[in-house]
């Protein structure tokens, strides 16, 4: 799969629009290092492999966010543009750029969120979770899960410095080697269906460790064992001296119920309490109304009622009425208050009665339990019983987790081994698939450095990794990134000759840093001898010579004319 076009537009019009061609494809920043007011900074030769990387499932973040520096390092010019205009990047993805008729791959993105996001394949919108799975489908024709998407193109795409460093750990540094495993085995056209439950199972294996861990922290099994037998012991010691106090068959019932009733006794007491401080209240009320009707003074309301008929001669009620009606007042509210105790006189009654058969309950269990000899021993030994009971249960629960997880884990190493067996079992493709790409890397080496670099590959418990050997041992960071070259050139190589699906293209910042002599073998004579495209964001005056630059540019980009036109 090749890079056929790529567009930078929003609503109303195409910004920049980027086409790329077979072999080599240089994107060119003209600011001339010499001058040194000048930079060749912030021109945007990298934003264009970072549009393509979002466009293939990136977070698009690096594109005004420094990786270095996080959030320190935010371009808020750039996020400002892409979000306000609602700038779209549109990647097309051409299965043979000789043929007319091969199938494209039409990707659309933009930077905003929610109902206004754009992540659109070949016309159908995807959210986050379906879109890389779209890709992976429809460009390596898998639907596994693993490895992912964005792992298999990792070493496609290499701008930032775990990929510009490191030649085949092109992953997270966290990255674990069951990870990496499934990676490799699909890098060599070898995908396992149990890769995925490999990953799970050692994911499974963990979460069982960490919880041992923290069993550990109380006692290991052995520990748990040992006292299981103390305690069961103890039990059985106390279980004896208990039958030795030569118990009623009902005992424990008995005693049981004698707790109950003196709960009630307690409860009973408190609501006869409550019935006779409110039966007390009320009479002291009656008792305050009484004596108001007894203290009456006759001969001052009297003289009141004759002031008030010299003022309203018609008044119409006698003195008389008047005294009566305020008597008649003062025993209806008597009688109202009183109303209630009749029948809180019932419920202390009843309560009382019910009190005493509780208590004459209490008394005939108290004697037929204390008949077993010494009471309170026997208390205490019950008291110690049910602690020993329950430190039993504890125990046992422990021991339940840890024969649980050490049975998982045996589980699940069974069938880690069965996945191991079926992987080994593919262990002479593997050497075969590994030679034929050393064929290739080997060859691209020493064109570059007179040296052969080797891919092999070791297995541990974990599963199999990639190594590269190099004769001259560590190597300096223009050698390496030539190292790097080679082997994701090599790889497309290998790629067409075994036939498993790939994408055609590099990307590849800091080229700079390799030295001009493979610079100038690279672009003039390797890259040119294979089916694929090489793209390179470079200063101008960084590249050699004897390099046709105007050749091979697809992009020229300056200070006065940066990537997005700001």
């Amino acid at each position: 799969m090749f890079l056929k076009r790529l567009d930078i537009q929003n609503k109303d019009s195409i910004i920049r629009s980027v086409n790329f061609h077979k072999g080599i494809n240089l994107i060119i920043d003209e600011t001339q290092t010499s001058d040194k007011k000048e930079s060749g900074n912030n021109v945007g030769k990298t934003t264009v492999l970072r549009l393509i990387d979002f466009c293939l499932g990136g977070k698009g973040e690096n594109i005004y966010k420094d990786p270095e520096f996080k959030d320190k390092g935010s371009n808020s010019q750039i996020k400002s543009f892409l979000k306000n205009n609602n700038i779209i990047i549109s990647l097309v993805l051409k299965e043979d750029l000789d043929i007319e008729a091969s199938a494209e791959i039409i990707i659309r993105r933009n930077f905003l969120s929610r109902s206004n996001k754009i992540q659109e394949i070949n016309g159908d919108n995807y959210n986050n979770e379906e879109f890389p799975r779209e890709l992976k489908k429809l460009i390596f024709k898998s639907i596994a899960s693993k490895p992912t998407f964005r792992q298999i193109i990792a070493k496609n795409i290499r701008d930032e410095k775990s990929r510009l460093t490191n030649t085949v750990k092109v992953l997270h540094p966290t990255t674990k080697q069951e990870e990496y495993e499934a990676l490799f085995l699909f890098w060599l056209g070898i995908p396992i269906d149990e890769t995925e439950r490999k990953q799970q199972l050692f994911s499974l294996i963990k979460i069982e460790t960490n919880l041992q861990k923290r069993l550990k922290r109380d006692n290991y099994l052995s520990q748990i064992e040992q006292s299981l037998i103390i305690v069961n012991r103890s039990i059985q010691e106390l279980e004896q001296k208990k039958n030795s106090f030569n118990l009623n068959d009902n005992y424990e019932q008995d005693l049981n119920i004698l707790n109950t009733i003196k709960s009630d006794i307690n409860r009973t007491s408190t609501q006869i309490g409550q019935l006779e401080l409110r039966r007390d209240l009320i009479l002291e009320s009656k008792h305050e109304l009484e004596k108001e009707i007894a203290t009456i003074n006759v001969e001052q309301i009297k003289i009141l009622y004759k002031e008030a008929k010299l003022l309203i001669p018609n008044i119409q009620k006698t003195f008389e009425d008047t005294l009566q009606f305020h008597n008649k007042m003062l025993k209806e509210k008597e009688s109202f208050i009183a109303k209630e105790l009749p029948q809180i006189e019932n419920s202390i009654s009843s309560l009382k009665r019910e009190i005493s058969n509780f208590i004459i309950r209490e008394k005939t269990l108290s004697k037929t339990l204390h008949k077993t000899g010494a009471f309170e021993e026997l208390t205490i030994i019950i008291s110690e019983l049910n602690q020993y009971y329950e430190k039993k249960g504890s125990l046992e629960e422990q021991k339940r987790l840890w024969e649980q997880s050490n049975d998982n884990i045996s589980n699940y190493n069974s069938e880690l081994g069965k996945i191991d067996k079926s992987i080994l079992s593919k262990e002479d493709l593997i050497k075969e698939r590994i030679t034929i790409f050393n064929k290739y890397f080997a060859e691209i080496s020493l064109k570059l450095y007179n040296e052969q670099f080797v891919l092999s590959y070791d297995r541990n418990e974990k599963g199999y990794e990639l190594n590269i050997s190099t004769v001259s041992g560590n190597l300096g960071t223009g050698k390496k990134k030539g190292q790097i070259a080679a082997f994701d050139l090599a790889y497309i190589q290998f790629a067409e000759e075994i036939g498993i699906e790939c994408l055609n293209f590099i990307l590849h910042d800091q080229i700079e840093n390799v030295h001009d002599n493979q610079i100038t073998s690279l672009l003039n004579e390797i890259v040119a001898n294979i089916n694929c495209q090489y793209v390179l964001p470079v200063l101008r005056d960084k590249l050699p010579d004897n390099i046709d630059i105007n050749e091979y540019m697809i992009l020229s980009l300056s200070q006065q004319e940066k990537l997005f036109k700001m």
